[in-house]
């Protein structure tokens, strides 16, 4: 694809790093032969795999195309993991190799891995001279392109081997149902170690020859400045990212940009009413996705549908509730479990690597079974209601902690906010109480009181927290989830405020 692009568009851009530089699809095929040619001087061969713990964007990029060219499997590392989270991730993963930037040298040598280690000073040392072109390996839709890590809230992360289909039908999907062309600009603020950054986005330009500008940090301040600046006509969010663009003061530039289409996983009805009338964007698409399952769930353009995941994208993915225990189909407004599976061969992981028992644990009955908890509407749209370990049951009644989560969301002095489960009157074995933590806004009042009755306009009154916990900081993953199983474990603190049963 890099090579077709580079002889048919040579000089048309393809990445614009904001800050440093921009590429032309020319210089994406040779920054990738020449990375491919450092690493080959390093003794990195086809079928290798070679972790990459890098921050800057440019790099990342060149590394990964490097590694494409000489057919290595990249195995894409969290920035932020140190320690036995970082050893765990290259071992099971059996890298052979880890590229490493100098910020990073510390981490990864104060662990004892099996990799060797090879750093971004060291490999520029290996000269600029680009490798032959006809020495670049052409690879086969199930060959493995990359290796991605689930963030472990419960149990180590999981490593998703992603043959090369699955990454480029992420590419094609947001092709196909944001209708990109090669006139179009694509604002990246999302890692690139995770699919969404990396193949929903810049995978997804390189292919239909968008331009994609990247900005290696994303910054809530300057959200609006570089979609005005850059003309961005496509970007994506997730649940947090949308939170803090919406919460930036109002300005009277909210709605001078060309912005076209927003995609968001998950959608709160909050963001999406705020990114369509405030900011005026006309689609803002709901998404569902996992790295191990693609995007089978996409809304659609110049539709609003707050709250749904979207509809099946039928071309390419089946997708079903069903029992989560039996496995078989519940009738639509009924929640059970999202299962799904592929149309197309190669177009969903291989697997978890070094992990089989909990490959089959997830494929069950031809199923992907995702954990989530959702139903299907009248209309055919998905919604999702939790994470099925997450469901709170409290007095004979099922509440999802993502719609209490919303319900705070939407008051003013809240920042951030997680609900879970906490045994009733205290003792196991019993049904459970609401408890939530909520992070504050800068020198926002504390007021319970009205919080909750702002919040309880949108919930059932047995899904209002009993109890409430304001925190400096809540815990979360190396990827930025709350780690609710550590706010369970702690159950009710010194700090908890009780507002009786």
């Amino acid at each position: 694809m890099v090579v077709a692009q580079a002889q048919q568009h040579a000089q048309r851009t393809a990445i614009e790093f904001i800050d440093d530089t921009h590429w032309t699809f020319a210089d994406c095929k040779h920054h990738a032969l020449v990375a491919a040619k450092q690493l080959q001087s390093c003794g990195v061969t086809t079928g290798d795999n070679v972790a990459l713990l890098v921050d800057s964007p440019l790099d990342f990029c060149r590394y990964w195309l490097g590694l494409s060219f000489l057919g290595a499997t990249m195995v894409a590392i969290n920035t932020s993991m140190r320690g036995a989270p970082l050893k765990h991730q290259i071992d099971i993963s059996d890298s052979q190799f880890l590229i490493a930037d100098n910020k990073h040298l510390d981490a990864c040598q104060s662990i004892q891995h099996n990799a060797k280690l090879l750093t971004i000073a060291l490999l520029n040392e290996q000269g600029d001279n680009p490798m032959p072109a006809d020495q670049i390996c052409l690879g086969n839709s199930h060959d493995v392109s990359c290796v991605m890590f689930t963030s472990g809230t419960s149990g180590p992360s999981k490593g998703v081997v992603m043959p090369q289909a699955h990454c480029l039908l992420f590419a094609i999907g947001t092709i196909d149902n944001y209708e990109l062309t090669q006139s179009d600009n694509f604002y990246i603020c999302l890692p690139l170690f995770h699919a969404n950054g990396l193949f929903m986005q810049l995978l997804a330009c390189l292919v239909s020859g968008c331009k994609a500008v990247i900005r290696g940090r994303f910054s809530a301040s300057r959200w609006l400045d570089d979609i005005r600046h850059y003309k961005i006509t496509h970007t994506n969010t997730l649940g947090a990212v949308a939170a803090f663009i919406v919460a930036q003061p109002a300005t009277d530039h909210d709605q001078d940009h060309s912005l076209k289409v927003i995609g968001a996983a998950p959608l709160p009805a909050v963001a999406e009413e705020s990114f369509r009338v405030r900011f005026g964007v006309p689609s803002v698409v709901p998404l569902y996705g996992m790295t191990e399952v693609n995007i089978p769930l996409y809304g659609k353009l110049n539709d609003s549908a707050p709250g749904t995941c979207g509809h099946v994208y039928d071309k390419y993915f089946q997708v079903e509730i069903r029992h989560p225990q039996t496995d078989e189909p519940v009738p639509d407004e009924r929640i059970g479990e999202i299962m799904v599976r592929p149309k197309l061969a190669n177009g969903f992981m291989s697997g978890y690597v070094g992990m089989p028992e909990a490959t089959l644990n997830a494929w069950r009955n031809f199923w992907f079974h995702t954990g989530d908890a959702g139903y299907r509407n009248a209309r055919g749209e998905f919604i999702f209601v939790d994470r099925i370990k997450d469901c709170i049951r409290k007095r004979g009644e099922n509440i999802s902690s993502y719609e209490v989560e919303q319900a705070f969301l939407a008051v003013d002095e809240i920042a951030e906010v997680a609900a879970y489960a906490v045994p009733a009157d205290g003792g196991e074995g019993m049904e459970d109480e609401v408890m939530i933590a909520v992070l504050l806004k800068e020198k926002a009042k504390q007021d319970i009181d009205q919080w909750i009755e702002t919040a309880s306009h949108d919930l059932p009154v047995f899904a209002i927290p009993r109890y409430v916990r304001i925190m400096d900081e809540l815990p979360k993953t190396l990827t930025g989830k709350i780690r609710k199983v550590a706010l369970r474990e702690e159950g009710l603190t010194t700090d908890t405020t009780d507002r009786g049963t």
